[in-house]
């Protein structure tokens, strides 16, 4: 149960920002408040390992064959950073989507992981990104936090205890399955998550799938069946994403031509980038305007 005066806490200091329907940051690194008073469009991002908790409203991400919808009480974790498409799909004036969400801190989990029991199942029934409900010692952890943030000495004294104590509590979550398996250091995980880090270092280049599964010392078989679980995507078409993703960043500057952007994230042809970019976004490059004028309408 989310206690009613948090709700209207963050929200409260979203709009005091200015930030509602964008989010803003908090006074502890990698810690946000999101307010949405309607629903949004679908949108596809890179979702970095995070924790979403979820005061008021929904919303649905869409990851592989999976559509997740995480509400009121429920906390999302993202273990490894994957494709998805996500929107809220319920939010009002009377009724704003607000919800709480920090970047995971991988050295501290590292740090954690040996104070909490491995769990048999994780190995069979754990997702990248799954949903549940949060217990209420998560929820006051976060509540303390958002708290904490508001004032930049308690931040500085308090905020490294409280981190803690949140990642703590997430490593034993019922669906921080993928998160444990990716504390330990030889998994399947963990290597998958390195194989992410060199793709997305190197999204531009053409980069032998045959080299990718060698780097994690798996067969290739094995390989794409891990990175699958993990991203639900395979290698090329994780790839393609952060290359589309990137090219709709630049386009929306309005610097950049059509042309100039395929071959800035790697594309060799300006014709199947607009072929893949109109796929992926519902418009063809040309089309699409710049942020400031996407914002006026």
């Amino acid at each position: 149960m989310v206690p009613e005066n948090l709700i209207q806490d963050v929200f409260d200091h979203v709009a005091a920002q200015g930030a509602l329907d964008v989010g803003c940051p908090l006074g502890v690194e990698g810690f946000y408040a999101v307010a949405n008073q309607q629903v949004t469009d679908c949108t596809a991002q890179i979702y970095e390992p995070i924790m979403v908790l979820v005061l008021q409203g929904s919303k649905e991400a869409q990851f592989g064959d999976r559509m997740i919808r995480y509400s009121a009480g429920d906390t999302l974790i993202v273990s490894h950073a994957v494709p998805v498409e996500a929107a809220v799909v319920e939010a009002s004036a009377e009724m704003p989507y607000v919800a709480l969400v920090l970047l995971l801190d991988t050295a501290l989990l590292r740090t954690l992981i040996g104070e909490i029991d491995s769990v048999a199942q994780d190995l069979e029934a754990s997702h990248a990104l799954d949903v549940d409900a949060a217990d209420m010692a998560l929820v006051d952890a976060v509540a303390r936090l958002f708290q904490i943030s508001t004032d930049p000495v308690e931040a500085r004294a308090l905020a490294p205890l409280v981190l803690r104590e949140i990642h703590f509590r997430l490593l034993r979550q019922r669906h921080g399955g993928m998160l444990r398996q990716l504390m330990e250091l030889d998994s399947p995980a963990s290597r998958i998550s390195k194989t992410l880090s060199t793709i997305r270092a190197n999204y531009k280049a053409t980069i032998p799938v045959a080299d990718l599964a060698a780097e994690t010392g798996m067969s290739l078989s094995a390989f794409h069946e891990h990175f699958k679980l993990v991203t639900a995507t395979t290698p090329l078409q994780y790839q393609k994403e952060l290359r589309l993703l990137e090219a709709r960043r630049l386009l929306l500057t309005g610097k950049m031509s059509v042309a100039s952007t395929a071959y800035e994230v790697g594309y060799e042809s300006p014709t199947q980038f607009s072929r893949e970019y109109s796929r992926k976004f519902g418009l063809s490059p040309s089309s699409q305007k710049p942020a400031t004028a996407q914002a006026a309408r």
